[in-house]
C-alpha cells in the first residue's frame, strides 16, 4: 500500500539554520531519533551521499541522498530498512524572519517525531 502525504512544519529560526542542520549529517544526532553510523562518503549532503543509521529499538536503516539544491533549500532522499520505505523532497522557505517553513513532500507515512525533534533543538539554540 503507498500512501502520500505532505506535511509542513513552521520552524521558528533563521531558514540558514534549519538547512545546516538538514544538510550536515553529523549533526543529525542533535535532533534526530536514529543514531548515525556512518556516512559514505562523509561531508555534506551531495548526492549518492548514504547514511547509515539505528534506530532506538535497534533497527538498522539506509538514508540515500538522491538530489541537493542549496539555493532553493531543497534536499531529495530515501530512507529505507527500518520497515518502510521513505521517498521525501524537503524545500526550507523563509517566512517572514525568523520563522522557516519545511514542506516534506513524502511517498510513505510521514516522520513527524523527527521534525519535532528538529524544531525543538532549534527552539533552544
Amino acid at each position: 500500500m503507498n500512501l502520500t502525504v505532505c506535511p509542513a512544519a513552521v520552524v521558528a529560526a533563521p531558514v540558514e539554520t534549519v538547512w545546516q542542520l538538514l544538510s550536515e549529517p553529523a549533526l543529525r544526532d542533535q535532533w534526530w531519533h536514529a543514531r548515525t553510523e556512518r556516512v559514505v562518503p562523509e561531508g555534506k549532503a551531495s548526492p549518492g551521499q548514504v547514511i547509515y543509521l539505528k534506530n532506538p529499538v535497534g533497527r538498522h536503516g539506509t538514508l540515500k541522498v538522491e538530489t541537493v539544491d542549496p539555493e532553493k533549500h531543497q534536499i531529495h532522499w530515501v530512507l529505507s530498512g527500518l520497515g518502510v520505505t521513505n521517498d521525501q523532497t524537503t524545500t526550507c522557505t523563509a517566512l517572514d524572519a525568523p520563522p522557516v517553513a519545511c514542506n516534506l513532500a513524502e511517498t510513505s507515512p510521514s516522520r513527524q517525531a523527527g521534525w519535532v525533534g528538529c524544531s525543538k533543538h532549534l527552539a533552544a539554540r
